[in-house]
């Protein structure tokens, strides 16, 4: 096949596979998070929490005065996420007009980059082999855990009867990438709700399925993945996180794993390629 319609065949399938379910995703949440608000603001558990008092203080006014503070918040973060649409719609085209000169470039690309790397042609080529596998194991890591633990929560709230179990499976997929809290910024508040509406039954499924599940699914899958794909340790991602967030913000939870990663593959064939010559010339 023709490079030329080669590239313009796997750009194709690459908008079926990702743009227009990611078009969709979004299109669904937008939908569906004005009505999640709007239930949350009206539920009976805000009541509740309304008249709820302790020591003679009236804790649960302002407890209310919060619940209705953190839901207008949400609601300028979704007005705000849609005004930043058209900036994500710009970047994911360029996106696929680069996909597609890389591809057609495929043959000479590597030979060109190669030249600026100082080290022998076999050490580049391994290395580059490296950087593959690296952040092939952890888009692949980040992405199926996310799909697990979003499809579990979601499936937690439907089972439990509690409502846009579709809208909070999604908040979950995108919540798990963050570290340490990830899924519990989604179950654990499912969990008081259901102790609030006295459910107790609801929430201890709900808390077996978020707890006992979802959260320990990354501590199986991630390291799994990382030693099969790559052979990375699962501390270089966990602070690699931490580090990207401070310096990357959200995105950085991806970046700074990979950005560490990349630092300790780079020292190794470093070593190889030069250690021996300098212990020699010492």
């Amino acid at each position: 096949m023709k490079p030329g319609l080669a590239a313009a065949l796997i750009l194709t399938i690459a908008l079926v596979l990702i743009a227009l379910p990611l078009g969709w995703l979004v299109g669904i949440v937008i939908a569906q998070a004005p009505d999640a608000l709007r239930r949350l603001q009206s539920s009976a558990v805000v009541a509740a929490i309304s008249q709820l008092t302790v020591a003679g203080v009236d804790v649960g006014e302002e407890l209310a005065k919060t619940t209705g503070t953190i839901a207008s918040w949400l609601s300028t973060k979704l007005f705000s996420f849609l005004g930043s649409a058209t900036s994500a719609i710009l970047n994911l085209v360029i996106a696929f007009f680069g996909l597609y000169y890389m591809l057609r470039s495929e043959a000479t690309s590597w030979s060109t980059i190669r030249s600026y790397i100082p080290f022998s042609e076999s050490t580049a080529d391994a290395l580059r082999d490296r950087f593959y596998n690296v952040t092939q194991a952890t888009l692949l890591g980040t992405v199926l855990i996310a799909v697990i633990q979003g499809t579990l929560v979601g499936t937690g709230f439907y089972i439990v009867d509690l409502p846009n179990p579709f809208f909070w499976g999604t908040a979950t997929a995108f919540a798990s990438i963050l570290p340490v809290l990830g899924t519990a910024l989604v179950w654990g508040p499912a969990v008081l709700v259901l102790l609030v509406q006295n459910r107790y039954g609801a929430a201890v499924i709900m808390l077996v399925i978020g707890a006992g599940i979802a959260s320990n699914i990354d501590n199986l899958i991630r390291p799994l993945v990382y030693r099969r794909v790559s052979n990375i340790h699962p501390m270089i991602t966990l602070v690699g996180a931490f580090a990207g967030v401070k310096y990357f913000g959200l995105l950085g939870v991806l970046l700074g794993p990979l950005a560490i990663a990349y630092l300790f593959e780079l020292l190794r064939f470093y070593r190889e390629e030069y250690g021996s010559g300098v212990d020699a010339s010492a």
